[in-house]
Order: C-alpha cells, then structure tokens, then sequence
C-alpha cells in the first residue's frame, strides 16, 4: 500500500527536489565566482536545508545525535557507514560547522544541476574508483586541504551504499591516507539509521515516513593511536550503532 501511494508523492518530490538544484547552480556560480568560498558555501548550506524540507513532502523526519561532541578548531574526518545519497544531504546540513568536504565518484563531477558544480569547486574531490594512481593524490589532497584550514572530510569506507542497512566491511586504504596527511586530525565516527528505507523501492517510488537518524560517537585522535587499532575503533563505533 506505501509504495502505491508513494508514486503521486514521489512525483511532486522529485520536482521540488529538481527545481531546487535548478534554482540554486546560478546561485551558487554567482556565489563562487563574485563573492568568494564563504559565500559559495553559505548557498551550498541552505540548498541542503531545503532539499531536507523538500524530503519532509515523503514525511522523512531527521534526528542528529550528539553533534557537541565534534571537536572545535582542528581537522576532523568523519568515518561513516553509507546507505543513501540523503546521508550526504543531511551531513552538509547538520555539519555545516565543520565545513565537510567529501570523497566522490568522478562520476558525479559531470551532469547534475548544482551537486556537480558543488563538488567541483567546494573543496571535495573526486575519485576513479578503479584508478589508484588518481584516487591517492586526489585523497591526499583532501587530507592537506582540511590540516590546513581546519575543516573536515567525510568518508563511508564501505566504499558503496548498503541497499538493506546492514554494514559491509570497510576499506581501510582512503581513510589511512587521510589520517597519514592530516596528523593533527580527529577521527569522529557516525552511524547512519534509515536512510536505506528511503530507497527501499529503488528511485522511485521512494519511501514514505522514514525517521533517519545520525548519531555522532566519541571522536578519537589521529596521533594518538596506530592506525591499525584506529581504524578497527571506528569501525566498531559505527557498527555498533547501526540498529537493522
């Protein structure tokens, strides 16, 4: 019965949700190129918080747990399992304040109103999966970029999303290049719940009533432990927290 009345919603979703990217490329493009990055990332903040209020017409609700305890004033890599593009929807939103910079496919640099330009030019890079001598300095990069400004990168070392919310095993290669060049990094894990029931049916028709919760745990620091025990503490943190 959901997925029958879901169709008509999801039509209406998809063209507020369509128009939204549309209205805000100019914005962002005027934003970027005139008044700068603080500008550019402003537009790029508020885009996200209204493709949030375009996915409340499907009654998602979010809940965004402990965000006081994200450390303030250093680099942070946020280590998160993966379950639907509104995990990244909602992180911009919820993390604006650590300025996140995120690991993409190549593929999406090219072709989507907004989300393309923003990943082009807001500081996130884009990886070729199946060519490591791109994907490492590109990661590299990212590393430098947030130990130099003080903002964050935002991995899922699942490396693909989970179409039921049960974890896959994470890859272990971006995250050590991360925390290799951003030393005075924090490692803060984040469990994502529900966001998968969004696409339950595939694109659409999309769920309806889903309550997506985000739950930020104990961030550790880089220097202080191997990476090996790091990256197993992450991965216990975020599984953990994972409820199927």
């Amino acid at each position: 019965m959901q997925k029958l009345i879901s169709y008509p919603i999801s039509v209406i979703y998809y063209l507020c949700f369509g128009l939204t990217l549309v209205v805000f490329h100019p914005i962002q493009w005027v934003c970027f190129n005139v008044f700068g990055y603080q500008a550019h990332k402003k537009s790029v903040d508020y885009m996200n918080f209204f493709l949030l209020r375009c996915t409340n017409i499907l009654g998602t609700t979010y809940t965004f747990e402990n965000r006081e305890l994200i450390p303030k004033g250093v680099p942070i890599i946020f280590v998160s399992n993966h379950q639907s593009l509104y995990d990244i929807v909602a992180m911009i939103w919820y993390l604006r304040r650590s300025h996140p910079k995120f690991v993409s496919k190549i593929e999406l640099g090219k072709g989507i109103p907004s989300v393309s330009y923003n990943l082009r030019h807001g500081g996130s890079v884009l990886i070729d999966r199946k060519d490591p001598k791109q994907a490492i300095p590109a990661i590299k990069g990212l590393s430098e970029y947030i130990e130099k400004h003080k903002r964050s990168a935002v991995i899922f070392p699942e490396g693909t999303r989970s179409k039921t919310g049960i974890p896959k095993e994470f890859a272990q290669s971006g995250l050590k290049i991360l925390c290799k060049y951003a030393p005075s990094a924090y490692v803060v894990p984040i469990s994502i719940n529900n966001s998968w029931k969004m696409v339950r049916f595939g694109f659409f028709p999309l769920g309806l009533g889903n309550h997506l919760t985000f739950t930020v745990h104990k961030p550790f620091s880089v220097k202080e432990l191997l990476f090996e025990e790091l990256s197993k503490k992450a991965e216990k943190s975020v599984v953990e927290g994972i409820k199927i």
